[in-house]
């Protein structure tokens, strides 16, 4: 009954803001079912007055002619229906489609390390799909297949016969039991035919996206044995949906027939014995005719549905999933940010079973400082990072802006007076001058250049055939790594915010590029705050403040010289890469 409220709360709304199109449509559906009926009057008049010797050739050509005239309102009442069921339904998903893509932009960043990529393309493609056929195609399918039955009952009932309708509605009967059970089945199925296709898809992009590391490992056999058995998991899964229809639908033609074995036998017995006429009879099987195709539709329409209803519950899935990171009830009336920060001993931990990535972290920065972070692989400062820009919420401790707790302010304030350059430096398949302007949209030409020249990458740029204009390739696959960070930097000091974060930004540079860039950014940057995450001694030696940290534990903090004179871990890195720069250099 849960699962119901669910699928309602996702789709009703929908349906209910475009009800009066639906209606105008179910209208002219009825329109159509309703005029079909008298085709096989006509035809049984027609037949009765030949058969009589009471009907002319004028009385054939109004009969034809009104048989006409039927065919005309089926067909402009075709069109409506068309137009407005399935164009709604286009409109429904459409509807849908932005609704979950806002939702996903939304949640956070544990929701995206839970889930895969292809699970969350499924819901885009293949779920919304299967709504859409449920509101559109299925909804008149189930609409058209129950109106026509019921009319041709009706007319069977009153103009033909009672007892040989009873007689022929035994089929139906059962048709009725065994769509119940089929559709209840055919929705568990089509939910794991998803699953499966979802992870059939996110096989696939993964595969693609590290084409080149498959290839430097010579694993292609690997993958391709991999692939075949992700395949076989999607085809048995699919296998047994279609076994199911394959089985429901021969039912139903099987039904019909046994339907068309009653109507001839009693129908026949009936006309023979004088309690039927041959035109009604003929007219009884004309619609017997015109009951086969609701009675198939039927179990298309229980098909569309069940899939429809698992797509709906899939979709519901996500929209029903809260943000854990969102804006207080009653948030600081915070509009900018000065570069003041403050960290008050804080520690975090990702989950409760895992050991703390940050233990007692406490530092303090003023508008216009830099602040770097360094420490061996695993010591917890990109945790700090996702920390500072409110990806993740602090536990313990407490984090401060300008004074207010970063938790009051608004996210949209916060994040938008911080320019941030992860470690992944993650290019869109859009040009170079898209990327570098992704966060400041309204930037002119000369703007985007002059970031490019601060971040050392307008030299190369100018050197691509279609310069500034150059795709990048999905995931920036056309550049080099350096190239690739360097337009991430670029894209953050266009921004221009008043603090920028630098997660080991400059590691694929070479030292005399990272020196240009630093100078760069003395200039750039000046009187606004920088956190620069680094690994290398020569990144952070003239920042203002020097964090250490020792497996999530802060171990040293001062400045360049404090830190070597007190010959703790920072001075022992800074010797040991100094050590290896002698050693590249004799080579």
């Amino acid at each position: 009954m849960k699962k119901e409220k669910k699928t309602k709360g996702v789709l009703i709304p929908h349906l209910i803001r475009y009800s009066p199109v639906y209606l105008i449509g179910l209208a002219a559906l009825f329109m159509v079912d309703y005029v079909q009926l008298f085709i096989p009057q006509f035809m049984g008049e027609v037949t009765d007055g030949l058969a009589s010797r009471t009907i002319d050739s004028a009385g054939i050509w109004d009969l034809c002619l009104k048989i006409i005239l039927c065919g005309v309102l089926h067909l402009l009442g075709r069109f409506v229906w068309r137009y407005c069921i399935f164009g709604t339904a286009r409109k429904v998903e459409r509807k849908m489609r932005n609704e979950l893509f806002a939702q996903l932009e939304t949640l956070s960043q544990r929701y995206y390390h839970e889930h895969k990529t292809g699970d969350l393309m499924s819901y885009f493609t293949n779920d919304l799909e299967a709504v859409r056929m449920a509101v559109g195609p299925a909804i008149v399918t189930a609409f058209d297949a129950t109106v026509m039955t019921v009319m041709v009952l009706v007319r069977m009932i009153t103009h033909i016969s009672l007892t040989l309708t009873l007689y022929a509605l035994i089929p139906m009967a059962v048709l009725a039991a065994f769509g119940y059970f089929y559709g209840h089945t055919i929705e568990n199925r089509y939910r794991k035919m998803q699953k499966a296709f979802a992870d059939l898809q996110d096989y696939v992009q993964e595969s693609v996206s590290g084409e080149r590391v498959v290839k430097a490992f010579v694993q292609e056999e690997k993958q391709k044995a991999a692939f075949r058995e992700v395949n076989d998991n999607k085809r048995r899964a699919s296998l047994h949906v279609v076994k199911l229809s394959a089985f429901f639908l021969p039912m139903l033609q099987f039904l019909v027939g046994v339907t068309y074995v009653i109507a001839i036998l009693i129908g026949g017995w009936f006309t023979m014995t004088g309690e039927m006429t041959l035109g009604k009879f003929v007219t009884f099987n004309a619609y017997i005719g015109s009951l086969v195709w609701p009675m198939l539709a039927l179990g298309d329409a229980i098909t569309t549905i069940s899939q429809g209803i698992a797509g709906v519950r899939r979709i519901h899935e996500v929209m029903d999933e809260k943000p854990e990171i969102r804006d207080a009830a009653q948030p600081d009336d915070v509009t900018g940010l000065t570069g003041e920060l403050r960290l008050e001993d804080v520690s975090f931990t990702y989950a409760p079973s895992l050991p703390e990535k940050l233990t007692h972290v406490s530092v303090e920065v003023k508008p216009g400082e830099t602040l770097a972070v360094m420490g061996r692989t695993g010591s917890g400062k990109t945790t700090l990072v996702n920390l500072l820009c409110r990806l993740y919420d602090v536990e313990q401790g407490r984090i401060t802006y300008d004074g207010h707790d970063i938790k009051q302010i608004p996210l949209h304030v916060l994040r938008e007076n911080i320019a941030y350059v992860p470690q992944d430096n993650f290019l869109f398949s859009q040009t170079l001058a898209e990327n570098i302007s992704f966060g400041r949209l309204d930037a002119s030409q000369e703007q985007i250049e002059a970031a490019a020249k601060a971040a050392d990458i307008h030299d190369n740029i100018m050197d691509f055939p279609e310069q500034y204009e150059t795709m990048v390739g999905e995931r920036g696959v056309t550049l080099s790594g350096g190239q690739k960070q360097r337009t991430s930097i670029a894209r953050a000091l266009l921004k221009d915010s008043p603090i920028l974060i630098l997660d080991d930004s400059l590691s694929a540079v070479d030292t005399d590029t990272e020196e240009r860039i630093l100078q760069n950014l003395k200039e750039y940057r000046k009187g606004k705050t920088n956190i620069i995450i680094a690994h290398r001694v020569s990144t952070v030696q003239n920042a203002d403040h020097i964090l250490v940290l020792d497996e999530g534990v802060p171990a040293e903090y001062g400045t360049h010289e404090e830190l070597m004179a007190r010959d703790g871990i920072f001075a022992s890195m800074a010797r040991k890469q100094q050590l290896e720069q002698q050693l590249l250099a004799a080579e």
